[in-house]
């Protein structure tokens, strides 16, 4: 019952997406089955409870993750508080644990530029083209996958060479397109109107069939891609928005301009790429200072 008015809360009021809130959805479950093995409920875990099931995850789950599950029980013993459905709240002497900082995994900046640029590596029909389109798009905005899967064509400003995404909590950002993105868009939408499909998706980002890309679809067509020019274990969209924010940063970009792109709610998000700018200046200067 009480899980039940959290997951409501974070649907229609705080309006977060179906994924974030499926994450939420199973953190709760689990720490439920937890108590329920123990013989207890929301009401009556303490303190000591919250750590032995911390202690329990400890052998094979990162503390990253133990931290966000935290972070759940966090807000949902919050709300059960403030409205009143619960006066005790044994998450707030808990702790979160120590989590060493880890850079953001990106591409090398020439290999993805001369993948993209290559005649021999997409094919020329629909398929080539909506793969090529993809990826340009995400290594051309930093969008993130669900942003790129909610893309529609009306969110496409041809006037002024833009595109709207909506970003996280229903947070609407304009980011520019550059002329080779904005071209290929072009070619793209040309070329997915001349496929006649059945089904009329208004999505940008669409199937063989014609059918709304799913998250699976493009996690698949991304690695394929990025298989041809690295060997790094994260092969994902995600590596393609860290592999712009450090791009833009190491050419100069204002860290703040950076942030509204990325559609980050805070700068501190957005300065964990000066890290990857930093360690590129110690390998420029090991390599020129005569000294280093």
């Amino acid at each position: 019952m009480y899980t039940e008015y959290f997951i409501n809360y974070l649907k229609y009021e705080k309006r977060y997406s179906a994924h974030t809130i499926s994450a939420y959805a199973a953190d709760l479950e689990q720490f439920g089955i937890y108590l329920n093995s123990q013989g207890l409920d929301w009401a009556t875990a303490e303190l000591k409870d919250l750590r032995a099931w911390v202690i329990g995850m400890m052998a094979d789950t990162e503390a990253r993750s133990i931290n966000r599950k935290l972070s759940t029980l966090r807000s949902f013993y919050k709300f059960l508080n403030r409205e009143g459905h619960l006066s005790s709240n044994p998450t707030l002497l808990m702790k979160a644990l120590k989590v060493s900082k880890k850079l953001p995994e990106v591409v090398q900046e020439d290999k993805i530029c001369a993948l993209l640029d290559s005649e021999n590596v997409f094919t020329d029909d629909f398929s080539g083209l909506r793969d090529k389109t993809v990826l340009e798009i995400l290594f051309g905005t930093g969008m993130r996958l669900a942003e790129l899967l909610g893309l529609k064509e009306s969110d496409i400003d041809q006037y002024n060479k833009t595109v709207k995404v909506m970003g996280k909590r229903s947070k609407e950002r304009i980011v520019p397109l550059n002329e080779t993105l904005y071209q290929i868009i072009c070619r793209y939408l040309e070329k997915k109107k001349a496929q006649n499909f059945e089904i009329d998706s208004v999505f940008l980002i669409v199937t063989d069939e014609g059918k709304s890309a799913s998250p699976q679809f493009i996690y698949k067509l991304v690695r394929k891609y990025l298989e041809l020019i690295t060997k790094a274990d994260k092969r994902s969209p995600h590596v393609l928005r860290h592999t712009f924010a450090t791009s833009m940063l190491n050419k100069g970009a204002d860290l703040n301009a950076i942030k509204e792109i990325l559609g980050h709610a805070s700068l501190a998000a957005t300065q964990i790429y000066t890290h990857n700018s930093v360690e590129r200046l110690k390998s420029i200067y090991k390599q020129a200072h005569p000294k280093a």
